[in-house]
């Protein structure tokens, strides 16, 4: 019988991963560590590995998977940047992702946050808590009918976006692409440069990979394109958001708030239990403490129907390298 060892399982991904299991009749063991130095001689006698972490692998890790007999590493993500394309080919490992597996949840998500700053969420919720219930102008907003949109990326989960904006919210709504997508262009428009988009956008979402183009993208000069008084939601990667110069826009008046379910320092505390520790982050503990800032643990995805994409996605994946030597989901 088939055996796959799955590294980084939580308990909500058991019944899928039960179900799977049974359905193709193959021995799939769990277990809830990280796959790393201590960790992988627990791979051995396993036909196939699937992780779900963010932190890189040790070379001597993609060392040890080849010398089991191991040709995969299938990663529960969409996300693949933490692995070494270089190190993997050394030792013939494929790697592969989920690179669909709810975009719907992510985009719901990402319009709930930008409402939530549009509608002052966050001031509201406090002021209510210590029983001021005046109606003043300060938690007035707009309508979202009235503002504009600017989509940067229109992928998977970024044309779901415009799409709601545009035709659930009938806002005006501009993109950027580096490919536009004739087919989106009835309910949105696209914008030749990426300041284009911004300068006039009253909410700026993006959804784009992280990657060394994009490493920093919205810095300091391209804060300073933001319209006065908008708003920005990053529910794609953090590493594509310098958070000193979002803070200083912020500080400066320039942005009204932001919703961040991504961090470029979240690795190893997205997701984590860190209540009874000392949080290590000054950085992260600003962005929570501050008031014009909704943070989110890496969520936006978190439902039903995606831990199960991502589940069933990625033992595919691993079943296609045992059986054929590749998958069409391979990244590198």
């Amino acid at each position: 019988m088939t055996r796959i060892k799955l590294f980084g399982v939580r308990n909500e991904d058991k019944p899928y991963i039960e179900a799977w299991s049974n359905k193709h009749n193959v021995e799939v063991d769990l277990d809830e560590d990280l796959l790393t130095l201590e960790t992988v001689s627990r791979a051995e006698g396993f036909d196939g590995v699937s992780i779900s972490q963010q932190i890189p692998l040790d070379e001597m890790v993609y060392k040890k998977l080849h010398d089991f007999g191991i040709k995969q590493i299938a990663q529960r993500s969409a996300g693949f940047d933490m692995y070494d394309f270089d190190l993997a080919e050394k030792y013939h490992l494929v790697i592969s992702n989920v690179p669909s597996y709810s975009p719907h949840s992510i985009a719901e998500y990402t319009v709930s946050q930008a409402l939530n700053l549009i509608r002052n969420y966050n001031d509201i919720q406090q002021k209510t808590a210590a029983y001021d219930f005046r109606w003043q102008p300060g938690i007035m907003s707009r309508s979202i009918k009235d503002l504009k949109v600017a989509v940067i990326g229109t992928g998977r989960i970024g044309s779901i976006v415009a799409k709601i904006f545009a035709q659930g919210f009938d806002a005006e709504v501009v993109a950027y692409d580096i490919a536009p997508n004739d087919a989106y262009k009835s309910f949105l428009t696209y914008t030749e440069h990426i300041k284009e988009a911004i300068q006039d956008a009253d909410i700026v979402t993006v959804h784009i990979p992280a990657s060394k183009e994009n490493d920093y993208l919205f810095d300091e000069t391209l804060f300073n394109e933001f319209k006065e008084g908008s708003v920005f939601v990053n529910c794609a990667r953090g590493t594509i958001v310098k958070t000193s110069a979002l803070i200083e826009a912020l500080d400066r008046g320039l942005i009204k708030g932001a919703a961040l379910d991504t961090y470029e320092g979240e690795k190893g505390l997205f997701p984590s239990d860190q209540r009874h520790r000392d949080l290590n982050d000054d950085m992260l503990k600003q962005l929570i403490e501050r008031p014009d800032i909704i943070v989110s643990p890496h969520i936006a995805f978190y439902t039903d129907a995606a831990v199960e994409n991502l589940i069933v996605d990625a033992l595919d994946a691993t079943m296609e390298v045992i059986n054929t030597g590749d998958t069409r989901l391979r990244v590198n």
